[in-house]
């Protein structure tokens, strides 16, 4: 959601208009990357849907905390210079209205724990070590119920972004994967979704993902937003043109969204 900014970001931000736009054709489910910290009483409102947020980054100015009305009140000053320096960072999953919500869960994704252990692995240096630890990155998921008794799992996640070595963000696609399955109860379908962060061609994990082990659809060949499912027929998977994320001329967030359609 890029916290609301346009692109090129301007001085107001324009989260509820994004919002609006994407549950225009009533999802049965929206994954949203990319909030303010303030933005989750907000989300229901806007997209009449059931929404569950999960905090990746709190609110603060530098190392200091701050609550989250403030850190909105700095950033209003001008959104394209603030952007999500102060008001924190957010995960959400919306749901339809006549989705029954069986469970919640969510996993820091970069915990010390793992940043620890993976560093040794890849022989990471020091500087990729610190750039790990900058952000806490997280994957939120929900287990709800939908008409036609239809179980579904979902994993919405916002991966690392560091350029440098995209095996950072890989490694927490695995480690969300590995949640997910652990979450998933027998006869539920899986969406594995969100902003990766490394494109399929780069990345090891959605490679595995794909294989008859693990049974998901094949991820989109451009970009770094993904939805990948199990267990149930993809019938589509797209990304929006450009043209139709434009709204009173201008280009809302710096993201594609991506659709899937399935059977």
């Amino acid at each position: 959601m890029f916290h609301g900014n346009a692109d090129p970001p301007e001085r107001k931000a324009y989260l509820g208009e994004m919002v609006r736009l994407a549950t225009a054709d009533r999802p049965d489910v929206l994954c949203l990357q990319e909030l303010p910290a303030w933005a989750y009483v907000h989300l229901a409102d806007w997209s009449r849907m059931q929404a569950y947020t999960d905090l990746a980054q709190r609110p603060r100015l530098g190392p200091v905390p701050i609550p989250a009305g403030l850190g909105r009140q700095i950033t209003a000053l001008n959104h394209g210079l603030f952007r999500s320096a102060v008001d924190g960072q957010a995960n959400a999953i919306l749901l339809g209205p006549e989705a029954e919500l069986l469970r919640r869960d969510h996993l820091v994704l970069n915990s010390r724990e793992f940043r620890k252990a993976q560093s040794r692995q890849l022989s990471l240096p020091l500087v990729a070590r610190l750039a790990w630890a900058e952000e806490l990155r997280v994957v939120q998921t929900v287990r709800a119920r939908f008409p036609g008794d239809l179980t579904l799992l979902v994993a919405n996640m916002h991966a690392t972004s560091y350029p440098a070595d995209q095996r950072l963000a890989d490694g927490e696609l695995l480690r969300a994967a590995v949640f997910a399955e652990g979450l998933a109860e027998p006869g539920d379908a899986v969406v594995l979704a969100g902003d990766f962060n490394v494109p399929a061609a780069r990345s090891a994990t959605q490679a595995e993902l794909v294989t008859e082990e693990w049974g998901y659809s094949e991820p989109v060949k451009k970009g770094i937003d993904q939805i990948l499912v199990r267990g149930v027929v993809l019938e589509s998977i797209e990304r929006w043109p450009r043209e139709r994320r434009r709204v009173d001329g201008r280009t809302l967030s710096d993201h594609t969204p991506v659709d899937a359609r399935t059977r």
